[in-house]
Parts: structure tokens; C-alpha cells; sequence
């Protein structure tokens, strides 16, 4: 059951569907647009991978609010409008209401693996920010917009992964809490995107990379905007990409708290999501022409060692 729905029949504006066909669908989207969060996906139990599944589809449908092809012909009161009927909708989801499959789906997610709202909101927030801002003078004006569109990624998932019933059953044992390498995690992860996506950002006049930074490198908008490539760019790249490693390494201790079945999928994902970070040093950090990516074979061979560092941290 999902919030009092049967499962055999979801409805939608157009024919009953099943919930089993619903998280089809998320699964489909997952794999076609988050290839290698995909891959750590397949790692775990199938009641988590689907709630998983649901939740990323979500965080798209959020993102895509801003960045579809037809947002980019909407204006800033228009884009406004549709983000506050999305969290107008998600509370909604939250309430029981359901309206199509995302709905069912998420429904179905929240009752199996409780979560609150404000990781959801705070996306939402995340996205207003880029109605207006454009630009982050400091790195930590930046980290919070990384919170709010990434690292809430972290504070809705760690739900549904769980933690090691060793920290929970034991009576001298205090439960930790997972929040704050969760939260790591997703901000590396967002620093990864914002390092891999500088060129695409800057078709649509959006610059990540902190303000103070390209000052103290020499490396001005214009030359951003350019796509110039020199001593200057691939200094302030170095410095980002292990800005972002410190963050991956932060988020490391909290694998260790999770159920044993989420531990080698959160760090495959983890080691082959920081391996984008070697594609654009192997790219001699030229992201203005290339895109950087993990190799399909990379990310094979590395699922047996992910698995040993799981069993061994």
C-alpha cells in the first residue's frame, strides 16, 4: 500500500497503472540520465534502489523546472510560478495526495522509508536561487546553494540506506547521525557537476566558480566566457577539483554507519563520481570542449574494489 492506495491500480490523467510499472519508469529515467549513480543503484535491495529511483526523478523533475529547453523560454515571474506550484504539489505528495505516478511512487517511498519535507523544500529554495543569482562572490555563498540543490540529496536518501543495526541494537551503543557526511557527499558532487558543466554553464550566462577565486587566479569572466585556456585556468582548476576531494574525503567516515547493503553502493557511486574529477585532469582540464566522463570499463573494474574498501572500512 502506498498512503491507503493499492498498489495494482495508480491512477493517472490517462489509464491505471501499476506501482510496479511507476518505479519502471523512474527506473528508466535513472538509467538514461545518471548512468553512473545508476550503476550504484543496481547494488542495492530492490525496495531501496526503487525508493532510490523515485526520489532522483523527483530531483529531476525539480531541476528540469529551471533548465528544460522550455524553461529557457520562460520568464523569471513564469519560472517563479511554476516552482512554487512544484512545492505547492510536493507538500501535497507529502499529504497523501496523489495524482499521477511520480506522485504514487513518492508516496509509496515516504511510507516505507520515513523522511520530513525540508530536505524537499530546501531543493525547491535551491532552485529560486538561480532565478536571480547568477554569480557567487565567496565560496561559501556557493556552498550553500550546493547545499540546498545537492547535499538535500544526501539528507533524503540516508532514509532509505539505513544505518548498520550494530549502531542501534546494542544497549550501550548511541545511534550516530549520518547527516552531515550525507550532506558532503552531495556537495562534492555538486562541485564535481559545476567543474564538469563550466562551459554549458556559461552558455546560459551562469558562472559557479566563486568570484574571489578567479581574482586570486588571475582569470577573469571574459576569459571564462571565452573559453581561454592558459597557466591561470588550469591553476584555479586545480585548486576547485581538490576543493571538491576534501569534500568527497569528508563524506567518507559516514559510509561506515550504513546497513551493510548500502555500504558498497554508496561507495561505488562515491569513488566513481570523484573519478570525473581524474577525467578532467586527464582532459588538461579543458571542460569548455570536452566533456568529462568515467569510462564504462573504469566503472566495472572498479565494482570489486569498491566492495572490499565497503567490507573493510
Amino acid at each position: 500500500m502506498a498512503l491507503g492506495i493499492p498498489t495494482s491500480t495508480i491512477m493517472n490523467t490517462k489509464e491505471p497503472i501499476s506501482l510496479e510499472d511507476s518505479y519502471e519508469i523512474c527506473r528508466k529515467e535513472t538509467a538514461q540520465w545518471a548512468k553512473t549513480f545508476y550503476l550504484g543503484t543496481m547494488l542495492l535491495p530492490k525496495a531501496k534502489r526503487q525508493a532510490i529511483w523515485a526520489i532522483y526523478v523527483w530531483c529531476r523533475r525539480t531541476d528540469e523546472l529551471m533548465d528544460s529547453p522550455e524553461a529557457q523560454k520562460c520568464s523569471v515571474s513564469e519560472l517563479s510560478d511554476r516552482l512554487a506550484a512544484w512545492e505547492e504539489h510536493t507538500r501535497s505528495v507529502f499529504q497523501g495526495c496523489i495524482k499521477d505516478e511520480l506522485d504514487a511512487v513518492m508516496a509509496d517511498t515516504i511510507e516505507r522509508f520515513s523522511q520530513p519535507i525540508q530536505p524537499y523544500l530546501d531543493m525547491i529554495e535551491g532552485q529560486r536561487m538561480d532565478l536571480e543569482q547568477h554569480r557567487y562572490e565567496t565560496f561559501k555563498d556557493l556552498k550553500l546553494y550546493c547545499y540546498r540543490v545537492a547535499g538535500t540529496v544526501g539528507l533524503m536518501t540516508q532514509g532509505v540506506m539505513g544505518l548498520d543495526p550494530a549502531y542501534t541494537t546494542a544497549p550501550w551503543s548511541s545511534a550516530p547521525d549520518p547527516s552531515e557526511a550525507a550532506i558532503a557527499l552531495g556537495i562534492a558532487n555538486q562541485l564535481t557537476n559545476i567543474l564538469r558543466d563550466v562551459g554549458e554553464d556559461r552558455g546560459r550566462g551562469r558562472i559557479y566558480i566563486p568570484q574571489e577565486d578567479l581574482k586570486r587566479f588571475g582569470y577573469s569572466e571574459n576569459d571564462l566566457m571565452a573559453g581561454k585556456l592558459n597557466k591561470q585556468w588550469k591553476n584555479l582548476m586545480a585548486f576547485q577539483l581538490n576543493r571538491a576531494r576534501e569534500w568527497f574525503a569528508r563524506s567518507e567516515d559516514g559510509v561506515r554507519w550504513l546497513s551493510p547493503d548500502a555500504r558498497w553502493p554508496v561507495w561505488t557511486s562515491l569513488r566513481l563520481y570523484r573519478g570525473i574529477l581524474d577525467a578532467i585532469e586527464r582532459l588538461d582540464y579543458d571542460v569548455f570542449n570536452n566533456r568529462a566522463y568515467v569510462n564504462r570499463w573504469v566503472k566495472i573494474l572498479d565494482l570489486p574494489l569498491s566492495y572490499l574498501i565497503a567490507q573493510s572500512h
